[in-house]
């Protein structure tokens, strides 16, 4: 049996395991969802907008960059069109395994180009070591590669646009190796813009809980909870949210039912629920992602006493960056 490379917890053909749309994929369960579901804000969505995954890289990955909205929308309509910006957040991480996000400074394309032709395009990125709940940020346009020796949870705009720089050599079982996107990875390289990387989450309030913000940009924001002891979590009406467990187990609770979670799973809550409760067995660590409303976020944490200062250390709000 071939390792498991990734999970994908939120893929349009994903089948809905309970509720109304029960049986149905996801996809299918999203063009019926009525605007009570989704949220005023997704009204009008015509494909579901967010992906979560979980990765589990056995060998380190090739390097490669996404494209952003323009690019995608532009020249890869027959792919969907959209770009992808991803975050990652460590599940686990064992003594060495790092990731690298970002050219060093100084790197332009004329030596990207050369550490390409090199072998050595590797050493021209910024790396990281991860230890368990680090997070990174991964905007369209920056160059990447995942190491083994971690699991992560991914969350990203619903697109599979990767284009693939460099991979160290591999061939497959037949002794090709994979193709590569060198011109198009040239395209939509961010020279000369570092961006990305390692994010300090931002501690938010919350009764009974621990919380912080992750990340936040135009197409997701993920905050971490941490409950040992009975919590609620809020809905905004605006939007629908997805629970996603990383470890724990126990029962959620909303006005007229209640259902047991366990690790590795993500609930869809509808934007009409109002709140949830959550009822940890055993201590409990879930992400909570939601497509924001940007400005409305930035406006409530700075209401809240956070400085603009702190909150533009994990709110990114310029395009694709």
């Amino acid at each position: 049996m071939e390792p498991l490379g990734e999970a994908w917890l939120t893929s349009v053909e994903c089948r809905v395991a309970s509720g109304p749309f029960a049986g149905k994929s996801l996809g299918a369960a999203w063009t019926e969802m009525p605007v009570e579901c989704r949220g005023e804000q997704l009204a009008g969505a015509p494909e579901f907008p967010l992906l979560v995954k979980f990765l589990f890289p056995a060998e380190k990955l090739s390097i490669q960059v996404h494209p952003d909205d323009a690019y995608a929308t532009a020249h890869e309509k027959n792919a969907g069109g959209r770009g992808k910006t991803e975050m990652w957040h460590a599940v686990s991480a064992f003594t060495g395994a790092q990731v690298s996000v970002g050219l060093k400074p100084g790197v332009d394309k004329e030596k990207f180009l050369q550490g390409l032709a090199q072998h050595t395009l590797e050493n021209l990125l910024e790396v990281f070591l991860v230890n368990s709940g680090d997070t990174f940020f991964v905007p369209a346009g920056t160059p990447h590669t995942i190491g083994p020796k971690m699991v992560l949870c991914e969350i990203q705009q619903y697109s599979d646009l990767t284009y693939r720089v460099y991979d160290y050599g591999r061939v497959d079982a037949h002794g090709k190796p994979r193709d590569l996107h060198i011109e198009k990875a040239l395209q939509v390289t961010r020279f000369g813009r570092p961006a990305g990387g390692r994010v300090t989450p931002l501690p938010l309030p919350a009764e009974s809980a621990t919380r912080s913000l992750l990340v936040a940009c135009r197409y997701f924001s993920a905050e971490r909870w941490e409950c040992s002891t009975k919590c609620e979590i809020a809905i905004d009406p605006a939007r629908f949210e997805l629970i996603v467990i990383l470890d724990g187990a126990g029962s959620l609770a909303w006005p007229d039912s209640a259902a047991r979670y366990r690790r590795g799973e993500c609930w869809l809550v509808p934007a009409s629920q109002g709140h949830i409760e959550l009822l940890p067995e055993a201590p409990t660590i879930l992400i909570r992602t939601f497509v924001p409303d940007l400005a409305a976020l930035q406006t409530e944490l700075h209401r809240r006493g956070i400085s603009a200062a702190a909150l533009a250390q994990v709110i990114f709000d310029s395009g694709n960056s």
